[in-house]
């Protein structure tokens, strides 16, 4: 069951959802809305190996932004740490930001319960187009669980900003 705008502004008053900076502006009627951080990244490397760990580039953007181009998979980050023990969290980007040609989530939008940190964003783009930091993005909608919860303790677990694969941690020579 999926909570509704007002259920979320009252579990994050009751502290059993947390947003760090959280505004109730951005309540939405099933999600909340949440920004674009200031630091983007992009691999280097022209092949990536699975095994080990990518080389990414890091720009924090200023208050002129940056464009992003298309054949390029960026990882930007979430503003506000967001997440609880209690719920889980899915992502979502907004319309706005899907209709503009910008995608920010293509493989990994499950928060599981227990991880509450800024979420790191899959983004592409169909064509060239200028992104802000603080510029609204997307959504998380949080959904009720059935059964005993278990928090996340994952190799993400104490992210605070958009972070770079870690598969390399997890894989195994094969043989």
């Amino acid at each position: 069951m999926i909570l509704s705008g007002p259920e979320i502004l009252s579990e994050v008053r009751a502290g059993r959802i947390h947003i760090d900076d959280f505004d109730p502006e951005r309540i939405e009627p099933n999600s909340y809305g949440f920004r674009l951080a200031e630091d983007i990244l992009w691999y280097e490397q022209d092949i990536i190996d699975c095994f080990e760990p990518p080389k990414a580039h890091q720009v924090t953007m200023g208050s002129d932004g940056m464009v992003l181009e298309p054949d390029r998979l960026y990882l930007g980050g979430t503003m506000e740490a967001m997440g609880s023990p209690h719920y889980a969290a899915e992502l979502y980007a907004c319309l706005s930001t899907s209709a503009m040609g910008i995608w920010i989530q293509y493989s990994a939008p499950l928060g599981h319960s227990g991880a509450v940190f800024p979420w790191t964003l899959e983004i592409k783009v169909a064509h060239p187009v200028r992104v802000y930091p603080g510029m609204m993005i997307g959504k998380l909608a949080f959904w009720a669980m059935q059964g005993t919860a278990v928090d996340y303790n994952g190799k993400y677990t104490g992210s605070t900003s958009a972070v770079a694969s870690r598969l390399s941690l997890d894989a195994h020579v094969p043989g």
